[in-house]
């Protein structure tokens, strides 16, 4: 099985090659405008289908508010604003994806969320927060995110580094399947085109190690199988706390 999964892979690495030379000479950047409309109609199909699973996530985040202050929220990689509707009246949001693209449809979302205030919008990666002080926000939240990243690890280290003592990490991911399932056979298979079509997105990765291993003081965090696309339908949700 295993060499099988290698040679169909390596098929689907030969019809993918004409997108590894786009990308080498820039023509990839099109694409990059493109995917912010594409993951406008995705995010909204995905968020009804994991709305149930959403609202138990997040009914979490009023639990770690500071006393007499508004919740500090980060949400890193936030798209399309999707994830707004589910935190509490009267926090403080500050958002950050590293396509300028998403603004547009961000600025729509939040108009829809008069409930929320809002701080600001930063262009910038997951791995490099830079911006964000020390200890400065009480939630990060990242929903689909650490599967396109370059760097877990080190997006989960500057989460670390910008929430106060006690604050959260809200996480909801797909991960790569059980190896022994056939949803695993065709990740791998299919991963160098959906590496394409999702922007960097990978499906073989088991996210929940690197959570785990992230170094903090509790991990609340649950495999679960969500009610969409088989390639993606493993997921993991919960939160980390500092």
């Amino acid at each position: 099985m295993a060499l099988f999964m290698r040679t169909c892979t390596f098929v689907v690495q030969l019809v993918t090659l004409p997108l590894v030379i786009a990308e080498a000479l820039g023509l990839y950047r099109l694409y990059k405008r493109f995917f912010p409309f594409l993951m406008y109609k995705i995010s909204a199909s995905y968020s009804v289908k994991m709305k149930d699973r959403k609202r138990e996530l997040f009914r979490g985040l009023a639990r770690f508010s500071p006393p007499r202050a508004p919740l500090r929220v980060l949400e890193i990689g936030c798209g399309t604003g999707v994830n707004f509707e589910y935190f509490p009246p009267g926090c403080k949001v500050t958002c950050t994806d590293p396509n300028p693209h998403f603004e547009l449809y961000l600025q729509n979302s939040m108009k829809l969320s008069q409930h929320l205030e809002f701080d600001r919008f930063m262009v910038t990666s997951a791995e490099d927060l830079r911006q964000v002080e020390d200890g400065s926000v009480d939630v990060v939240v990242c929903t689909l995110v650490l599967c396109s990243v370059q760097n877990p690890d080190k997006v989960l280290q500057e989460a670390k580094r910008v929430l106060r003592e006690g604050g959260a990490f809200f996480f909801m991911e797909h991960v790569v399947a059980e190896e022994s399932s056939w949803t695993y056979f065709f990740q791998h298979v299919l991963q160098p085109f959906w590496y394409y079509f999702g922007d960097g997105c990978e499906m073989t990765r088991a996210t929940w190690k690197n959570v785990e291993q992230a170094g903090f003081s509790e991990v609340q965090l649950h495999h679960i199988q969500a009610p969409i696309s088989a390639l993606i339908k493993p997921h993991i949700m919960g939160y980390a706390v500092k």
